[in-house]
């Protein structure tokens, strides 16, 4: 990877992004030596222009941001770097510096599969995801066929809401069967990519 960091007088922007959720964590700026120990170290190491010395994110609070990917741009002046986050990514606490309003569109969905997975220890008598994760499998799996059946019908006889909401109940309960046989939702975004490429 050649990036040119003359143009920046020695730093480049580093852009980081959710690796699961794709939402934008902040920006920050990398030399020569910061990405070095970045690729190094696995977890993502800035410049600090006020303090003039590297810093790994995370290493004060704990809320490190662990490398997945890092790639340069077409100018190769900045960097897009996909990382996992440990806790909040902004000092102020929130999941990210530009507000802490979450994953949206898409990216929801891997927030959504965290939550539910959470839950696998929550108590089944305060939490409807909880009894389905640590009941019987074949509940979950109907659960999913009964929505399945309630979003077909509701394609060809019900308003675009109802299909709506079907809908989403279905990929809930999907996500839920899919969370009780420990198979993440990557995997099957990964099935579908390779059905595409």
């Amino acid at each position: 990877m050649k990036i040119d960091f003359d143009k920046g007088n020695g730093l480049v922007p580093a852009i980081v992004q959710n690796a699961d959720t794709l939402q934008v964590l902040m920006l920050g700026y990398m030399n020569e030596a910061s990405v070095a120990k970045t690729q190094s170290s696995g977890l993502v190491t800035f410049y600090s222009r006020s303090r003039k010395t590297l810093w790994t994110k995370g290493e004060t609070s704990g809320n490190m941001l662990s490398l997945v990917d890092m790639t340069v741009d077409c100018d190769h002046d900045t960097l897009l770097i996909m990382a996992r986050p440990a806790g909040p990514t902004c000092h102020e606490g929130t999941v990210s510096c530009f507000g802490d309003k979450g994953a949206q569109g898409v990216g929801f969905l891997s927030y959504l599969e965290r939550l539910i997975i959470d839950r696998k220890t929550a108590d089944p008598e305060s939490s409807y995801t909880a009894k389905l994760l640590q009941g019987p499998l074949r509940r979950a799996a109907q659960k999913v066929g009964e929505e399945g059946v309630e979003v077909a019908l509701a394609a060809v006889a019900e308003t675009e809401d109802k299909l709506t909401n079907e809908a989403a109940d279905l990929i809930y309960h999907l996500t839920v069967l899919l969370a009780a046989k420990n198979v993440p939702l990557s995997d099957v975004i990964s099935e579908l990519q390779s059905r595409h490429s």
